[in-house]
């Protein structure tokens, strides 16, 4: 269960990760991120399957993700030196530049609602967090099922679109379904339009 709400503080996150571009082992500080938008994907652990293949498709899209102000960090229960040796000798895992956090107090899982209480895993998820650390999205999935990298990456550029609109008094800026990077929002004048959609 979720439990920290849409639109609210996230909690000061401090952790040991695995930074593959640096090749070190360093702190992870959400404090930090402030400024800068964060994506912080659960997974249920190191040397499985899907898991995998979600850090691979997330690197395909790394750069995008880091020339529109987003930082990636991938988070499991594993332990800091499960998640060297993994990135160190996983043929899909080892060209990731994604940090990887460590989890092994099960804190950040259980904080953010994706803590297995059968398995002691982090369950398959996904948070994007603002530059002024609040939560403006939140998926959890099958842990078999995947994520859809390229979904995530217009998430992110929708909320970025949302919070960077200049509304007119008495006007919202919402992204309708299906939109598209390049395509206009929905200025809605909350009084004049309604039931005219």
């Amino acid at each position: 269960m979720q439990s920290i709400e849409i639109g609210e503080n996230v909690p000061d996150i401090n952790a040991r990760a695995w930074f593959p571009e640096k090749k070190e082992i360093a702190e992870f500080n959400m404090s930090k991120q402030k400024g800068r938008w964060t994506i912080l994907t659960f997974y249920p652990g190191d040397f499985t399957f899907v898991c995998a293949t979600d850090l691979e498709a997330l690197t395909e899209r790394y750069d995008d993700f880091k020339k529109n102000g987003a930082d990636v960090f991938a988070i499991s229960t594993d332990t800091v030196y499960s998640h060297k040796m993994w990135s160190e000798t996983s043929p899909r895992v080892k060209n990731s530049p994604v940090p990887l956090v460590e989890d092994h107090k099960k804190e950040i899982s259980s904080a953010f609602g994706f803590l297995n209480s059968k398995t002691g895993s982090a369950r398959r998820g996904l948070v994007i967090i603002d530059p002024q650390g609040r939560l403006q999205y939140y998926a959890q999935f099958n842990d078999a099922l995947g994520k859809d990298i390229n979904h995530i990456y217009y998430a992110l550029m929708g909320l970025k679109y949302i919070s960077e609109a200049k509304e007119a008094d008495g006007h919202i800026c919402v992204i309708p379904a299906n939109w598209k990077i390049g395509e206009k929002a929905l200025d809605i004048d909350v009084v004049n339009d309604i039931g005219k959609l």
